[in-house]
């Protein structure tokens, strides 16, 4: 993707994850550190009111900044700034969408892209959105 064939209000390529699964939320607690047993533990999901175990909410971020690394490259990746909507549970798909907001020239042959990004599920509603900065080549 280069930078001078975008333009504010253009979608970028979607990232559509497969559905959300206990193991997936029992390896990212380990990876994350985040022990809370409301996301592996059905009893104490439903002990505080939830139906059953939720995904933590910076899984869906670390969506996000996979999306953005697979549109820029890891190394283009320069701000990630989100806010969490809503629980993601068992079974969920997320899709991670974006828009360009702006193009701004940089240094050399790139531009910072700012976009608007979310997470959405499913029913397409938003868990988590936010802001991001990539840089991008031109050509």
């Amino acid at each position: 993707m280069f930078y001078n064939e975008l333009k504010p209000g253009d979608a970028v390529p979607a990232l559509v994850k497969e559905p959300i699964q206990k193991v997936q939320l029992i390896k990212y607690a380990g990876a994350s550190g985040d022990y809370n047993l409301i996301h592996t533990d059905v009893e104490t999901a439903r002990s505080v009111g939830l139906p059953d175990v939720i995904a933590h909410g910076m899984l869906s971020m670390a969506f996000l900044g996979q999306f953005l690394s697979e549109l820029a490259g890891a190394e283009g990746v320069k701000r990630l700034k989100v806010k969490f909507a809503a629980m993601v549970h068992l079974q969920d798909v997320i899709t991670c969408k974006g828009t360009v907001k702006q193009v701004t020239p940089a240094d050399g042959n790139r531009a910072v892209v700012t976009l608007d990004v979310w997470a959405e599920n499913q029913k397409g509603e938003q868990v988590t959105a936010g802001e991001a900065e990539v840089y991008l080549p031109g050509h």
